[in-house]
């Protein structure tokens, strides 16, 4: 399904009737100029100067109607014929600046929809007959296009009634389903009313951009405005990441340090159904909003309470659940570098290892512009604690980068270098095949003792270059799953500083403008950063990371840099990999993520629900009665209290002491396995090992 992510609607306000509103769907001369504008950037400038020809304008016109309609459940095949006549003009349309063929095909799509929104309309009125075993095909991402109007009428038909049976399973009455559905189809010719011509240029734009890499994209004046509004009031809020998915505003990630993250009730891809406020409100049905209209109810002041109703993706059948979360800002503090030490047995002793989290690569570039004798930084705070755990004694380190999407470039170097002397760390190639090469330049050595570096799918960018980096030099085993594969680098440029003076505002554009690379010559892009040892996956590649994205830059190699390998990790790491492979299949940790990731996997290989009433209400209570089978199964396993049924459906807004100690044992399952690891490396005996207990307690000085 095509994503359109966000944190703002593309539709902007208005109050024009669907006629009106249509009618004036015209470009403006400033969305000519800058269309004319981006073109030049994109071929001159970005990484893969990608040349606008025909076979670019083909792909184009295909993502622009994948963008309006990803579900195939508004245009019909005749619709998308009429399109296909620009299959090979969009690319000289954009050079020159026209328009038109992009506004045609918005407004039939406008036009499209206010038919589908009426049709919904009438057919609620009428009788269901839920006796009949027939099925909703809620994805037709993959799915032909209708033939007709006929055909869109059945697809439609057969939505209103899932619509339906969904909250009579969810214990509505027939006047609050009548009234909620109402209010959701007529919101669609409301927001279709409210397009501007300004959303359409975004949106075409966009397509464009997308059909070559997926991380260049055309940022609107106000969509510009509004991001950095949101940026800076998103600070009291619940601190979430949220993305446009059909119907549904997503949750797209929780920010470390903010009230979703704290909570550890969200997941990525938890669908927003509905949003009351205070702790007893009435929940309003948000699907179908403008996402910039989800963020107005969820975002509010400081220590006031929201609830929101959430829906786990591709799982039709879950009733969800309730949770409620205090508004708060986000607490910077979370973001910084935090120390433990967990105790290993190891027969007769016991292996003290220590682990530093590392939420996100951070610098106060305020304090150190000012000269502030103690802004905070990833390096400086990990070098305090490096100290405070070698006073400890440690027998060894983890460093935990899971989940952790990246940040300063400066500080993913830097912090590399507490682990090495002096050396490189990251190449970078340009668009000219221009190649930088960023070095560590301090010679000291913060910490010399054995090292894994704990890694998942949302490690991305900066951590797969400290990653990477650890593990080119041999400097540590990296443990987890493969990252996320994010290797390139953007700019944004304010396109107004490419135009003539006093132009009308044209927006921003961020462009791909290079590539990383590791000291070895391979790429961190597409691939990612394969562990050592590999833990259970529990994301899958095809729907989580850069290879998921359509239009991803390839994997790619160079020439490695010149660098000393310092030889630390073994060659032969089968004998730990047995012994990580015994504990993982006898932990009721890992069991209980595996088979959280089992059935996720399962629901999101379905594409469709029966709408047949009693098959779905015995599917949907079979998946409610597996899913408290497995938390309370692991809950039981730590010496927890097992849950009941209605707790799955409704958090309350303090959480117990039971349910933190559940929160911190999930949190800790992949941690606490690094150290086991960790410590079998430690104590298991390797002649191609240089790292001895002897080095373990090094002072912090070179030698």
């Amino acid at each position: 399904m095509i994503r359109n992510i966000t944190l703002i609607t593309l539709l902007a306000c208005a109050t024009l009737p669907f006629s009106v509103a249509s009618a004036a769907l015209s470009p403006a001369p400033e969305h000519s100029f800058s269309a004319v504008l981006v073109a030049k950037f994109i071929t001159q400038f970005h990484y893969k100067k990608n040349k606008l020809d025909d076979a670019q304008s083909k792909a184009i016109l295909s993502k622009y109607i994948d963008t309006l309609d990803p579900n195939r459940n508004i245009f019909t095949k005749r619709d998308v014929e009429t399109f296909n006549l620009y299959n090979s003009t969009l690319d000289d349309a954009i050079r020159d600046g026209n328009l038109s063929p992009a506004f045609s095909i918005y407004r039939k799509y406008n036009q499209r929809r206010i038919e589908r929104a009426d049709f919904a309309l009438q057919r609620l009125t009428q009788s269901f007959d839920f006796t009949i075993d027939e099925h909703y095909q809620f994805d037709r991402s993959e799915s032909a296009w209708p033939e007709d109007k006929k055909a869109l009428n059945e697809i439609w038909r057969k939505r209103v009634k899932n619509d339906i049976l969904t909250l009579i399973l969810s214990k509505k009455s027939d006047e609050e389903i009548q009234k909620r559905l109402s209010k959701r189809y007529e919101r669609i010719k409301t927001r279709t009313s409210q397009v501007k011509a300004e959303d359409v240029y975004e949106a075409f734009i966009n397509a464009y951009l997308i059909s070559i890499e997926p991380h260049t994209a055309y940022f609107s004046p106000r969509t510009s405005e509004n991001f950095n509004i949101n940026m800076r009031l998103s600070l009291e809020g619940i601190g979430a990441v949220l993305q446009t998915v059909g119907d549904y505003t997503v949750v797209k990630k929780t920010i470390p340090g903010g009230p979703a993250e704290m909570s550890g009730q969200f997941q990525s891809e938890d669908r927003i159904s509905s949003v009351g406020q205070g702790v007893d409100g009435k929940m309003e049905d948000v699907v179908g909003w403008r996402i910039g209209d989800v963020v107005a109810l969820i975002r509010g002041p400081k220590n006031t309470v929201v609830r929101l109703q959430l829906l786990p993706k591709g799982n039709e059948d879950s009733p969800g659940k309730i949770v409620t979360i205090t508004r708060d800002k986000i607490k910077l503090e979370e973001q910084h570098a935090k120390k433990s030490i967990i105790e290993i047995p190891n027969g007769d002793t016991t292996s003290r290892i220590g682990v530093i989290t590392i939420p996100t690569f951070y610098m106060d570039f305020e304090g150190a512009r000012r000269g502030d004798k103690d802004y905070v930084s990833t390096t400086r705070d990990t070098r305090k604690l490096l100290k405070e755990l070698q006073a400890e004694k440690i027998d060894g380190l983890v460093i935990n980068l899971a989940d952790n999407g990246g940040g300063s470039l400066p500080e993913a170097i830097s912090l590399t270098g507490l682990f090495i002397e002096s050396g490189p760390v990251v190449q970078v190639r340009d668009s000219d095949n221009k190649l930088d090469i960023n070095e560590d330049t301090d010679d000291d050595i913060a910490y010399r003792g054995p090292i894994t570096v704990l890694v998942n799918r949302y490690s991305a960018s900066a951590s797969e270059i400290f990653a990477g980096a650890m593990q080119d030099y041999g400097r540590a085993t990296i443990v987890g799953e493969t990252t996320y594969g994010k290797g390139t680098v953007q700019q944004v440029l304010n396109l107004n500083r490419h135009a003539p003076r006093n132009s009308a505002t044209l927006g921003q554009l961020k462009l791909t403008m290079a590539q990383f690379f590791r000291i070895n010559g391979d790429s961190t892009q597409n691939r990612g950063v394969i562990p050592d040892i590999k833990f259970p996956t529990a994301e899958s590649s095809s729907e989580l990371g850069e290879s998921a994205l359509d239009n991803a830059l390839p994997w790619a190699r160079i020439k490695a840099a010149d660098y000393e390998p310092y030889g630390l990790i073994r060659d032969d790491l089968s004998t730990i990999q047995a012994r990580h492979l015994s504990r993982t299949e006898a932990d009721k940790g890992f069991q209980y993520l595996q088979a959280q990731a089992e059935a996720r996997k399962n629901a999101l290989a379905k594409t469709s629900v029966t709408l047949f009433k009693t098959a779905r209400k015995e599917e949907r209570e079979k998946q409610r009665n597996e899913s408290l089978t497995r938390l309370n199964k692991f809950r039981t396993s730590i010496g927890l209290s097992p849950k009941k049924m209605s707790d799955l459906e409704n958090d309350s807004e303090v959480a117990s002491d039971e349910d933190e100690k559940f929160l911190d044992e999930v949190k800790n399952i992949r941690v606490k396995e690094a150290a086991a690891i960790l410590a079998d490396l430690i104590t298991q005996p390797d002649t191609s090992v240089k790292v001895t207990q002897s080095n373990t307690q090094d002072s912090g000085q070179k030698n």
